[in-house]
């Protein structure tokens, strides 16, 4: 006989997912007779109410999910798309049959983001964006269709998607902020290197960086944000104006890819002395850099355990089993890294 709170337990399933309670009990006891998405939806219902139970897996099919990332020419980005491949060759460890496909456009434009998304025929996608209202809507019609989005790297929390998966970036810039307070010990300038404040984890790390100056070294302040897109050519000769404008620079920290155009451009010798650099991302570049001084910091991201979170969301959204570590709501708990000299 039933208890009256599993009859309760039922019944807030069903309410959740919009269904009679008689299909509710059909799943949990894996009687057949219902489809596949009615499936999916009772079990999604389920876990969000927190049933303690264990319940039925939601599916038998492929599950195929797409990850879009764009400029494959930059670091970060190779090496999200090294991890995939690996992560794509271990698929058996999620104890369903997983299809991974990697989707590398040349451009991060929004509309070319946007269009990837539209045309997706997978059953969720993973993409890394800038924020942009093509790309919300975007995640709103796939959102719409019953195919969740993982942002990756770089947050969307406008939109609809179901989950981040990546650092806080605040606190990684409040880190590169009070770094460079106690390595810099004159006051001056400081310039900001980014891609562009579009990408939310770039106005954020500079949100962190400003508020961490503020805090620990009133004596410091950004006189200049430089965008430069990431682009090498670009970023060295926009660098190199605001090296001439402020020519008294004591410290650079590019929240972007950039690196080596930052370092080119300390070597114009425009400066009146050598800046103290705080960047991003360990790389063979960043690691020599680290090693001969010209880079004093590099905040990793930890890229490989950003797409295994993502990974692992998406598993528990679509009900695989041995997923119990991962929980609604879902956060990121990816951190980030320090490296210096000695540590590389």
């Amino acid at each position: 006989m039933k208890t009256e709170h599993t009859k309760r337990g039922v019944a807030d399933i069903a309410a959740r997912a919009g269904v009679g309670t008689a299909t509710v009990d059909r799943v949990l006891n894996e009687r057949g007779g219902v489809s596949q998405k009615t499936i999916e939806k009772v079990l999604h219902a389920a876990r969000e109410i927190g049933v303690r139970r264990i319940l039925p897996s939601s599916h038998q099919r492929i599950i195929r999910i797409e990850a879009i990332l764009p400029r494959p020419e930059l670091p970060l980005i190779a090496r999200m798309i090294n991890e995939f491949r690996h992560v794509l060759a271990r698929a058996q460890n999620f104890g369903r049959p997983v299809i991974i496909q990697r989707r590398v456009l040349k451009d991060e434009a929004p509309l070319t983001i946007a269009h990837a998304l539209r045309e997706t025929k997978c059953d969720a996608v993973i993409v890394y964006s800038q924020e942009h209202e093509l790309v919300d809507d975007a995640i709103h019609d796939l959102h719409l269709k019953g195919i969740p989005v993982v942002t990756l790297i770089s947050d969307l929390s406008g939109s609809q998607r179901l989950a981040y998966a990546g650092t806080d970036h605040v606190r990684a810039g409040s880190t590169a902020g009070y770094f460079m307070g106690s390595i810099v010990h004159r006051p001056g300038p400081l310039i900001v290197l980014c891609n562009h404040l579009g990408f939310q984890s770039h106005s954020k790390r500079v949100e962190g960086f400003r508020e961490a100056l503020r805090l620990y070294a009133p004596s410091l302040e950004i006189s200049e944000i430089v965008e430069g897109h990431d682009d090498r050519i670009l970023s060295k000769k926009k660098l190199a104006a605001a090296f001439k404008a402020h020519p008294d620079t004591v410290g650079i920290y590019n929240v972007g890819a950039a690196n080596l155009a930052v370092i080119a451009a300390i070597h114009q010798n425009i400066l009146h002395r050598k800046p103290v650099f705080i960047g991003h991302e360990l790389t063979e570049n960043t690691r020599l850099m680290l090693k001969e001084g010209d880079m004093a910091i590099a905040i990793d991201q930890n890229p490989e355990q950003q797409v295994q979170f993502a990974l692992s969301v998406l598993m528990h959204h679509f009900g695989f089993e041995g997923m119990d570590y991962i929980t609604l709501p879902y956060v990121s708990p990816v951190p980030f890294t320090l490296y210096g000299p000695t540590n590389t």
